[in-house]
């Protein structure tokens, strides 16, 4: 009896022991514990939230529960490569683009201008007479315009036929016709139409109109315009001459007969064959050559043509016919092209 009185004393004792060295195991713990999170609540430190990333689709787009995975770990992904951009904020663009619109320019009814030098006085609603002008657009008050040194609004522009812009836009006054083609000029820097579509429709801008429709008919007419006046200078500077001649040839048909000789023939071409064709092409001995050409207009129209397109250049030209070309081409066919001589004058 007291062998199990002892035995269950001893008992007792080892299970309350049993349970004191788990207690005493754990014991540690609890204030390691502890520590940390005064430790934490002293730091003032929060632990890290997770990241939530929300998805928006179209009302008509159906993914699958797996492509919607797919697709956020792609963009997660994505975040981590990439450095994060803030996203656009309207409540601060509105400000932003109000704060950055200056507010338009007021002008006075009656304005003074100074074009080039040239003072000019108008009323603002003359320059705002047609909407899709330049100058109508410069003093809508959505542009900057710089003024002289006694306030007048500065135009860089040479104000020799402003005047004419002006009468225009006041009551639809034409210029006259020696400054129709400058006053033209003028209205296509200013970008005036309804004045450009007036001056297209008189002279000499109408005749303007046909005499390039027939000149189109040459379209290696302007090269050759340049070849005169690079040969001319050329041999002026060769012989220190004050003047250089040149051999131009100027045909209308493709034919080895003189215009005496066409009504011999009932149309302006002869009928070849293409092997006969080849007989008569040749060049002539001259500088520059013009032709062929098929229209109403003959020889002495783009004679004329040509002189008065050297005279634009400020280059004075004086032809005449010294012969044609006797260059013999088959049979009894010669060519026969008439040959003019132009004297280029350089002063």
């Amino acid at each position: 009896m007291q062998q199990n009185g002892s035995s269950g004393s001893n008992g007792s004792d080892g299970c309350g022991g049993a349970r004191e060295r788990q207690a005493l195991s754990f014991s540690p713990l609890l204030p390691a514990a502890t520590t940390r999170v005064r430790r934490f609540i002293q730091e003032r430190r929060t632990l890290p939230l997770p990241r939530v990333m929300v998805v928006f689709s179209a009302a008509g787009d159906t993914e699958k529960p797996g492509d919607a995975m797919s697709s956020s770990d792609s963009v997660a992904e994505d975040d981590f490569r990439k450095p994060a951009s803030p996203a656009p904020s309207f409540a601060l663009s509105k400000p932003l683009r109000s704060s950055l619109n200056t507010p338009e320019q007021e002008f006075p009814e009656v304005i003074s201008l100074n074009v080039g030098g040239t003072n000019f006085t108008t009323r603002l609603s003359t320059l705002r007479r047609y909407e899709d002008t330049m100058l109508s657009a410069m003093f809508s008050g959505r542009h900057y315009i710089p003024r002289d040194a006694e306030g007048r609004y500065f135009i860089d522009r040479d104000g020799t036929y402003f005047s004419d812009i002006l009468n225009f836009l006041r009551e639809g006054e034409l210029p006259h016709r020696d400054r129709v083609r400058a006053v033209h000029r003028e209205a296509q820097y200013y970008a005036i139409g309804p004045l450009l579509d007036s001056l297209e429709d008189t002279q000499p801008l109408t005749g303007e109109k046909v005499r390039q429709a027939f000149l189109d008919l040459m379209p290696y007419y302007r090269d050759n315009l340049e070849r005169i006046v690079e040969i001319a200078k050329l041999r002026a500077m060769q012989k220190k001459a004050r003047f250089a001649k040149l051999k131009i040839c100027v045909y209308k048909e493709e034919m080895p007969i003189t215009p005496y000789e066409r009504p011999l023939f009932n149309s302006l071409r002869f009928e070849r064959s293409d092997s006969e064709a080849k007989l008569f092409e040749h060049h002539c001995e001259v500088d520059v050559s013009f032709g062929p050409w098929e229209a109403v207009a003959d020889v002495y129209d783009l004679l004329h043509c040509i002189v008065s397109d050297l005279a634009e250049r400020g280059i004075t030209a004086e032809q005449q016919c010294i012969g044609v070309c006797d260059k013999h081409l088959i049979n009894h066919y010669y060519c026969k092209r008439p040959i003019y001589e132009f004297k280029i004058t350089w002063w």
